[in-house]
């Protein structure tokens, strides 16, 4: 079954470890073999991990588009959780879905945990700050 991309003018993406930039009007294209697909949407850029857990999902996404060097980011990714969760409990559910889907190599599916993990964050952020 092929993966149907649609993309909008500009926008980029990460294709088997090519990024794709599309021109100027919206694209669809279907991707009929298995690679790596990371939208421009999903991509956290060193600079823009801010936040601890900000800073996991950006591990987990070299987990995801680097292979080669996935013992690096292995021991990288534990130190960071192991940090997190004993500064905030409530972030173990999240760590133990990520570590599931890392541990059998599914970096795809524990970038989307981690994706759900950012927006706990915030909340508990935007709670400390009295903006809730």
């Amino acid at each position: 079954m092929s993966l149907k991309i649609a993309l909008k003018p500009h926008e980029k993406m990460i294709l088997g470890g090519a990024v794709i930039q599309n021109g100027d009007k919206p694209a669809t294209f279907f991707v009929e073999n298995n690679v790596l697909v990371l939208r421009e949407k999903d991509i956290v850029k060193e600079e823009d991990a801010d936040t601890p857990c900000k800073r996991i999902y950006l591990t987990v996404q070299l987990m995801y588009l680097d292979e080669q060097n996935l013992a690096r980011y292995h021991a990288i990714y534990w130190k960071q959780v192991g940090e997190l969760t004993d500064a905030v409990k409530t972030m173990i559910p999240f760590i133990d879905e990520i570590g599931e889907h890392i541990l059998v190599a599914e970096y795809y599916k524990a970038l989307k945990v981690a994706k759900k993990m950012i927006a706990y964050e915030k909340e508990l952020l935007d709670h400390a700050k009295g903006r809730v």
